[in-house]
């Protein structure tokens, strides 16, 4: 199964899809499974499927040996002219996110790392969050010394900061990808929970009714972020390489 580990080095690119119905995203699910089903591509480590929940869509959060396995990957005709048509026709908003995993912390009591695997019963929330490129240190960095406190929310599991390197979209219907935004102008944090209950508690708690240490890192927060957007998800499926490529 896949792991968040900042030490494996590879390439994380999360896809994120929109859409309006549930039988479309029945249909996001379904063409997403047979593309990770019949993944070969070279580079590629893995690819694990999330259905949305608070919105429809879905996110697929592949691992990759490096930059080159992707744009190889990209410019496959493949990719051009059977993927991009088809989501571009059941979507409403894709965005493909690179990234590279700065940090990773789970509760103490649930071990070192970080799975991911629709085994597990985790609910699963993605943020992205927008960005000053010359603030994404220390976003990152007030992100991170989160993790102190975290431990003492009840129903945290884990939370994963992924640097934004680069964000695309598509361009029309006939398979090109256009750039979004600047490099470096986001922060992906990924985070799992016991249950919506207890995520909504945490979200939805009054400033006033927090400790001061986790208030003034929201604020921080707040202070650095320019954008944010945020679905939650159960993992469905995902697949990983036989034999996955070095880092």
């Amino acid at each position: 199964m896949p792991f968040i580990d900042p030490e494996n080095g590879y390439l994380t690119v999360i896809n994120l899809f929109k859409t309006d119905t549930a039988e479309r995203v029945d249909r996001l699910v379904g063409e997403m499974r047979a593309i990770v089903d019949t993944a070969d591509y070279p580079g590629w480590i893995s690819s694990t499927v999330h259905r949305g929940l608070a919105e429809p869509g879905t996110a697929n959060f592949i691992q990759w040996r490096g930059k080159q396995d992707l744009e190889s990957r990209y410019a496959g005709d493949e990719f051009k002219h059977r993927t991009v048509p088809v989501f571009h026709e059941i979507t409403t908003f894709i965005r493909l996110l690179q990234t590279e995993v700065e940090a990773s912390q789970r509760h103490p009591a649930l071990g070192a790392v970080t799975e991911i695997s629709p085994a597990r019963d985790d609910y699963t929330v993605i943020e992205i969050l927008g960005v000053a490129p010359a603030d994404q240190d220390e976003l990152i960095s007030t992100l991170g010394a989160a993790h102190q406190w975290l431990v003492d929310v009840p129903g945290y599991r884990s939370q994963s900061l992924l640097r934004g390197i680069r964000a695309r979209g598509v361009q029309g219907g006939g398979g090109g990808l256009t750039g979004v935004g600047e490099e470096r102008d986001f922060v992906v944090v990924y985070s799992q929970w016991d249950g919506p209950e207890a995520f909504d508690a945490f979200r939805t708690r009054p400033a006033a009714d927090q400790p001061a240490v986790r208030r003034r890192s929201l604020e921080k927060r707040n202070s650095l972020t320019t954008t944010t957007a945020w679905n939650t998800y159960r993992v469905v499926h995902t697949r990983s390489s036989a034999q996955p490529a070095s880092a």
